[in-house]
């Protein structure tokens, strides 16, 4: 069976502690912000850039990537089956959600999900991040991109890869990504969903 591999529970938990290393925190910590207090309060690289700018943001960013796909990397590099890969994503998409150093309160997890994506299936990511760019060029909503890759990354993996263990764990993502946008799917609905822009006077939900 995918999940009785002798691993999957340690490499979970691994990749967990990994994931759940708040960048974006610590780089507001660093600058002396509490980037909980500002903007959005998300601790994600959208929310960084806004407050912090893109010098700081986009270091978040790379991080919060490789966070997710380094533990994915290292379960292929240790020779590990496909259940530890889909374990070491999931740990690490987990742990940036629900970081234990912020009371397993973190950041909307498409960053580090973007990053354990592609390590364990390239080219469904990347039609998923294709998505995300063209949604957000052309709302300049970066919840709207987070939702419309969310949706297409099912559809994209089943394309590419069949219904398997990928396609199901590419739904359970997506569910989960969609649930921790469900902030900003309320304020789209009531009109008060703001454009990405960097300044932080802005409100608008960080999605990474």
């Amino acid at each position: 069976m995918l999940f009785t591999e002798p691993n999957v529970f340690t490499t979970l938990a691994a990749a967990y502690v990994v994931g759940a290393t708040p960048f974006g925190y610590l780089a507001g910590k660093i600058k002396g912000v509490d980037i909980r207090q500002h903007g959005s309060g998300n601790i994600g690289a959208t929310n960084v850039i806004r407050v912090l700018g893109k010098g700081i943001g986009i270091p978040v960013f790379i991080l919060d990537v490789l966070k997710g796909l380094l533990p994915v990397l290292c379960a292929r590099w240790w020779d590990l089956g496909l259940g530890c890969q889909i374990a070491a994503a999931l740990g690490a998409v987990l742990g940036h959600n629900f970081t234990f150093w912020l009371g397993y309160k973190g950041g909307k997890g498409v960053a580090t999900s973007a990053g354990a994506l592609f390590g364990l299936m390239w080219m469904p990511t990347l039609v998923a991040l294709v998505t995300w760019v063209g949604a957000f060029y052309a709302t300049r909503y970066v919840a709207v991109a987070s939702l419309a890759s969310a949706v297409i990354l099912p559809v994209a993996t089943a394309w590419q890869h069949g219904f398997g263990a990928l396609f199901g764990f590419s739904i359970a993502l997506s569910i989960l990504a969609i649930w921790r946008h469900r902030s900003n799917i309320q304020r789209l609905r009531a009109g008060t969903e703001n454009r990405f822009v960097r300044k932080s006077s802005q409100d608008e939900g960080g999605a990474v």
